[in-house]
């Protein structure tokens, strides 16, 4: 039933989606995929920072694929190293892809033609400036309604590490009198120190503007709503971001039916946040975590799973719905 990842230590790295238009034509064929399209390989090698949303989705990969006759391991490297394991035929996918904060990683495996892009396995996936559900209600939508509510902010916006590209972000806008901030500070702390004060603060129904991230346990834990940022300080379309799913391109040719599978692998930011809360936030075990979200959502795990079988060609579904019963 609950299979946990193998971890590796060894070896050093839709909306809308489709992959490359080779992949495209093998998985949006007409006709769906028949047993003889058998995969070569009977173990997918994933590569998982120490993040828990791609912590999850792995485990759910992992007991989707076992009853299915896959074997699923992990290497848990920074996601720098992932890529150059997949450009060495090391691992063979990656299901946290970040654009544009893994670009130099990313556009480098791609030019060298070692990754295949299936595109977004998370909807509506974003960061830039937030605040608690009581400030949103309370009339603050986007970033431009800051300045006109300094005092309540105490000119003060909370973030994520000094050095880190984020804060490089605030700082910028702020030496830039984005938005009217020029007389504001940057409070650069921990990821962990910045929600202890957006806790505090959420306890006294006071005031205050952080940085924020969706998929995260921030947005169901504090309603957190993310700004409009017409500026774009925290990049184009209001900070929207991909997070993608990539594989091994000769991995792909290889495996059609895991490919295919992995291809219609989609969590909404909403999906993702909340068993982000249920893993990371309440410190529940991975292999509960990932089994009863499957448990939970059938619908979900057809969508998955349409036009893929087990390795020997049977009903994928049943054979998945089968082993989470036991």
């Amino acid at each position: 039933m609950k299979r946990p990842l193998t971890c590796l230590t060894s070896s050093p790295l839709r909306g809308t989606r489709r992959g490359l238009l080779t992949l495209g034509a093998l998985l949006l064929s007409t006709a769906p995929l028949a047993a003889s399209a058998q995969d070569t390989d009977d173990v997918l090698t994933l590569i998982v920072p120490p993040w828990p949303g791609v912590s999850v989705k792995s485990e759910i990969v992992a007991q989707i694929l076992a009853p299915m006759g896959y074997d699923v391991e992990r290497q848990e490297v920074s996601s720098t190293v992932g890529y150059n394991t997949l450009t060495t035929g090391d691992s063979d996918a990656f299901l946290a892809g970040w654009l544009p904060a893994q670009k130099d990683s990313y556009d480098a495996a791609m030019a060298a033609g070692a990754i295949t892009d299936l595109g977004n396995n998370v909807t509506g996936a974003r960061m830039g400036f937030a605040v608690p559900g009581y400030v949103y209600d309370a009339g603050i939508h986007s970033a431009a309604d800051l300045a006109a509510h300094a005092d309540e902010f105490d000119e003060t916006i909370y973030s994520i590490e000094s050095g880190s590209t984020i804060s490089d972000m605030l700082n910028g806008a702020i030496d830039d009198d984005v938005y009217g901030l020029g007389g504001w500070d940057a409070m650069e702390s921990s990821t962990p120190g910045m929600l202890s004060e957006v806790r505090a603060a959420e306890r006294e129904q006071r005031w205050i503007a952080f940085y924020g991230w969706t998929p995260h346990w921030m947005v169901p834990e504090f309603d957190t709503h993310i700004l409009e940022d017409p500026e774009s300080v925290f990049g184009p379309d209001n900070g929207a971001s991909d997070v993608k799913t990539v594989v091994r391109t000769a991995y792909a040719e290889a495996n059609p039916n895991l490919t295919r599978f992995l291809d219609q692998l989609v969590f909404s930011s909403d999906e993702q946040s909340a068993f982000i809360l249920d893993y990371s936030l309440n410190e529940r075990d991975l292999d509960e975590v990932a089994h009863d979200w499957l448990v939970a959502h059938p619908e979900r795990l057809a969508e998955f799973l349409a036009g893929v079988t087990t390795r020997d060609g049977e009903d994928a579904v049943a054979a998945v719905n089968a082993s989470l019963q036991d």
